[in-house]
């Protein structure tokens, strides 16, 4: 029995139908593939095939471009120049002889900081202005400006600047006190020179201190890549809000050894509102010569301490002899909050409003005793003689 004469005609426009749209198909693919979704680049007689170009709104899975570019733009450059210093026995050839020859040629710096202000405030570090005769700011706009030192803080390694230029970007303060082992960082800098650089990393150690770095240490630690000329610059999180201005490294060969420290916001801001406030920061003194506690010094004192500071030095008419501090004692609470080494000590006394009595806990030998004391204001560190 014969298929019935219809079932013969739509068979046969079925299948002219399949034979044009594969043909069709493949002409497209071949003169235009980007009609398909791909592109194709050709390389002699070879056609190779390329991702769709991404759009605006396309980033790759883990990409951190927006916070680079949200943080970005209010980080700046820092050029520094010290005018040379005369020497009057610097052509006598018996003194260069023994103490080699002293150039005359000024001396450059390179640095990086952040706008945090639309005033045209920018924060940086201490030793990288210090000293300066001259200060360019060089924005990732390319604009130039010169800037005025506003104030410096060198316990804390910070210093403040100022630019006049409008339109200025201005970064996004974040929140240093919530931050956590294991997050992930951007640092944003100059490193050597060569221009802008984003390094991302996580966070890798908090309250770093007993460095020698600062008088005033709890650093943010991290492995993102800081080198020679990041300092100043910005350690933001992945949304591109700043959590510490980048100091220093620790490494044997002058480059990242995967070991940086950043000093958190949180002093950060303290420290631009004091300068910018009152042209200095204010903090809290007692006058006591601490030292960590070690079994020789708790024997020596006859103090039966595991934890605290223990007083070596009391400064006479002091605020601490004033209030009842002895040398021996132990200090192991500052205003509620538990001190374990100096480093803690001196930040929690250097956070104490002058004026304004505190509470100490501490030890006197098997004796606890608690104290109000009216911190004083912090002498200004002196400088090194010249």
């Amino acid at each position: 029995m014969h298929p019935p004469f219809f079932m013969k005609r739509f068979w046969l426009l079925f299948s002219q139908a399949v034979t044009v749209l594969l043909a069709a198909y493949f002409v497209v693919g071949t003169l235009k593939p980007d009609w398909l979704g791909n592109r194709s680049a050709r390389v002699g007689s070879v056609a190779l095939l390329e991702a769709p170009a991404s759009g605006p709104g396309m980033v790759p899975a883990g990409s951190f471009r927006f916070a680079a570019q949200k943080s970005s733009a209010a980080v700046v450059s820092i050029n520094t120049s010290k005018a040379a210093t005369n020497r009057q026995r610097s052509n006598d050839p018996w003194f260069n002889f023994f103490f080699g020859e002293q150039g005359n040629e000024p001396q450059v710096g390179l640095g990086s900081g952040v706008i945090v202000s639309e005033r045209g405030y920018i924060l940086t570090n201490n030793h990288v202005v210090e000293s300066a005769d001259e200060i360019e700011v060089i924005l990732n706009d390319s604009r130039h400006a010169r800037a005025k030192v506003i104030g410096t803080d060198p316990d804390s390694d910070l210093a403040v600047l100022k630019i006049d230029l409008d339109r200025l970007p201005v970064i996004v303060l974040g929140n240093s006190d919530t931050l956590q082992v294991g997050d992930q960082v951007l640092a944003i800098g100059n490193p050597f020179g060569v221009g802008q650089t984003v390094t991302g990393g996580i966070v890798s150690a908090l309250g770093r201190n007993q460095l020698g770095i600062n008088t005033f240490e709890n650093f943010i630690q991290t492995d993102a890549a800081i080198n020679p000329g990041n300092s100043g610059g910005a350690l933001v999180d992945i949304n591109g809000n700043l959590l510490g201005i980048n100091t220093a490294i620790y490494s044997r060969s002058g480059g990242s050894m995967g070991i940086g420290f950043a000093i958190p916001v949180a002093t950060a801001k303290l420290v631009l509102e004091g300068i910018v406030k009152d042209g200095q920061v204010t903090r809290g003194w007692i006058g006591v010569e601490p030292n960590e506690l070690s079994p020789e010094l708790a024997e020596t004192f006859g103090v039966k301490a595991s934890a605290g500071v223990i007083i070596t030095g009391v400064m006479q008419n002091g605020p601490a002899a004033q209030s009842g501090i002895r040398p021996g004692d132990v200090i192991v609470r500052v205003a509620d909050k538990p001190v374990n080494n100096v480093s803690e000590l001196l930040s929690s006394v250097a956070a104490l409003k002058p004026g304004t009595a505190s509470r100490f806990s501490l030890l006197r030998r098997e004796q606890k005793i608690e104290l109000d004391v009216v911190p004083g204001v912090r002498p200004k560190p002196r400088r090194p003689a010249q």
